[in-house]
């Protein structure tokens, strides 16, 4: 039997995919839960074969899970209702060996997972058509490591402090970022950067 973690924050999506995956007679679902922390909790308690990840769920999304389990030995598989070529690039850079879309069949889901835990890899082919055909980032390592750390509550001063920078220099280096994705305010500029998946 395959053993399979599965982590979708919608309960009515999991449930479902949970059902028709358990109705495979060599997958088996250990554990489903809603959010990247409980998987991280499910995949130490359940050693599973193959974590199933939706790539947007709160307290911790799926790529920043993904990356948590590097080294665990578990394969990821990340699935995604609106793929953005910078998060397929992102979730296969961190060890992603399957990125389908939520729409896909679940038996075509059955069929990735079996590839994955066979070795394989399987992406989407509309979505790594999207990844190719895209323009590379704009920004320098400095610009997004200072953007990574963007938030509603730390200030250029607790950026600045944490690497170790001026204040001034952060802002700079916020204000070069800004202008190069014609971004508002700092918070958008962290986003857009987010939704293409370069942070």
């Amino acid at each position: 039997m395959i053993r399979i973690v599965l982590a979708d924050d919608e309960q009515l999506t999991r449930q479902a995919v949970e059902t028709l995956l358990n109705l495979e007679p060599d997958l088996t679902v250990v554990a489903g839960v809603a959010d990247g922390d409980q998987a991280l909790k499910a995949v130490a308690e359940h050693r599973p074969d193959v974590v199933v990840l939706d790539v947007e769920m709160p307290v911790m999304d799926g790529l920043r899970t993904l990356e948590l389990l590097a080294g665990s030995g578990v394969r990821g598989v990340m699935l995604t209702r609106h793929a953005r070529p910078g998060v397929l690039r992102r979730a296969l850079s961190l060890g992603a060996k399957g990125f389908l879309a939520k729409t896909a069949p679940a038996s075509l889901l059955a069929e990735v997972i079996r590839r994955v835990h066979a070795g394989m890899r399987y992406v989407d082919p509309e979505f790594a058509a999207e990844a190719l055909a895209e323009t590379d980032c704009p920004l320098s390592d400095r610009e997004l490591e200072i953007l990574r750390m963007v938030d509603e509550e730390r200030t250029a001063t607790d950026i600045a402090y944490a690497l170790h920078l001026s204040a001034g220099t952060v802002r700079n280096y916020i204000s070069a970022a800004m202008t190069k994705l014609d971004a508002r305010s700092r918070t958008q500029a962290a986003r857009i950067a987010r939704d293409q998946g370069w942070i």
